[in-house]
């Protein structure tokens, strides 16, 4: 194999994680679209959840409380057993929850607290 072809197939290989890396929400972009509203959602190591994620940094569920932080570019969850931090995709109001390199969950955002939590 030549030099040229290695290194084309090692710039084709990492271009889909380069791309995704990309396409990661900023910190004040993660604020705008989750701070006064609802995610609803699903995620992979826990299941179903719908969220109201208030301006002052409670969460709130429906038989739950805990507290969220945006800290550089991801958001931070803590429901009393220290935090837990995610890097986020926006899509309109589609959110992709991602860890460690890989999505762990999906959500969309709705509008205010329409459950009342």
């Amino acid at each position: 194999m030549t030099r040229l072809t290695i290194a084309t197939l090692a710039f084709g290989l990492a271009l889909p994680f380069a791309a995704q890396a990309q396409d990661l929400a900023k910190g004040a972009d993660i604020t705008a679209a989750i701070a006064g509203n609802t995610v609803q959602g699903s995620m992979s190591a826990s299941g179903a959840y719908t969220e109201f994620y208030a301006a002052d940094g409670t969460i709130k569920g429906k038989d739950y409380t805990g507290t969220w932080t945006v800290e550089s570019d991801a958001m931070c969850f803590d429901y009393g057993e220290g935090k837990d931090c995610w890097n986020v995709r926006i899509e309109g109001d589609a959110v992709t929850w991602v860890q460690d390199g890989g999505d762990g969950g999906t959500g969309t955002i709705l509008p205010g607290n329409p459950n009342n939590f």
